[in-house]
């Protein structure tokens, strides 16, 4: 292990305990595993997977829209990042991991079930086409996504999803403030308006490359 990579460790143990911990590192552990069968991530390090996917996943967990939601739904989900993490790090929230790609959903759907992960439920659909259902439109306090498309695209794809006074938090890369611009006009058309961008790590060591852009929906 690297130094981040223990330290990361042993932040984890203190805010979430062993047995949590544990099923966070298991899970990493897992997709790099099955990751030699079918392609799941394009990390294949272990230490770099949990820099990358673990604590970057994380980063979300101490914002206030993100404490306060009760009903999460994951975007274009993958290998479960965030989604999953987010699940095995508090288990009393709700999460809905939607993905077009139906053999990832299917490994998620295992992993759960051998960790024992009873709050998720996997979604295999387009956003586009099953947003405005009336079982999933605005049906959210959060929707979030990460490494998925330009925020353009994805804003359309996501904020039908939030409620009114709900949040959706988009993982972005470093062209981030490019990205807000070119999506200020499908952002409003849809009831939204970007009220923060957070470029912490929230403690977690080796954090690099994501900002939080944060989207709220208004009444």
């Amino acid at each position: 292990m690297t130094d981040d990579t223990l330290r990361l460790t042993e932040e984890l143990n203190i805010r979430y305990g062993e047995d949590r911990t544990d099923k966070l590192i298991r899970y990493i552990d897992m997709i790099l595993e099955r990751n030699e069968h079918i392609n799941l991530t394009a990390v294949r390090d272990r230490d770099e997977a949990m820099i990358k996917h673990l604590a970057d996943s994380l980063t979300i967990t101490e914002l206030p829209q993100y404490v306060g939601a009760g009903k999460v739904i994951d975007v274009g989900t993958g290998a479960g990042f965030p989604g999953a993490l987010l699940a095995i790090a508090d288990p009393d929230k709700e999460f809905v991991l939607l993905d077009s790609t139906l053999k990832r959903l299917k490994v998620i759907d295992e992993f759960a079930e051998s960790l024992g992960i009873s709050n998720i439920r996997t979604l295999h659909a387009r956003a586009e086409e099953i947003s405005l259902r009336p079982e999933y439109n605005e049906s959210f306090d959060l929707c979030v996504s990460r490494a998925v498309a330009g925020l353009d695209k994805l804003a359309g794809w996501s904020l039908p999803f939030v409620r009114k006074g709900g949040y959706f938090i988009s993982y972005k890369g470093e062209n981030y403030q490019t990205e807000i611009d070119n999506s200020q006009k499908i952002i409003r058309r849809h009831g939204g308006e970007v009220t923060d961008v957070i470029t912490t790590g929230n403690g977690y060591p080796g954090i690099s490359g994501h900002v939080l852009v944060v989207i709220t929906k208004g009444y």
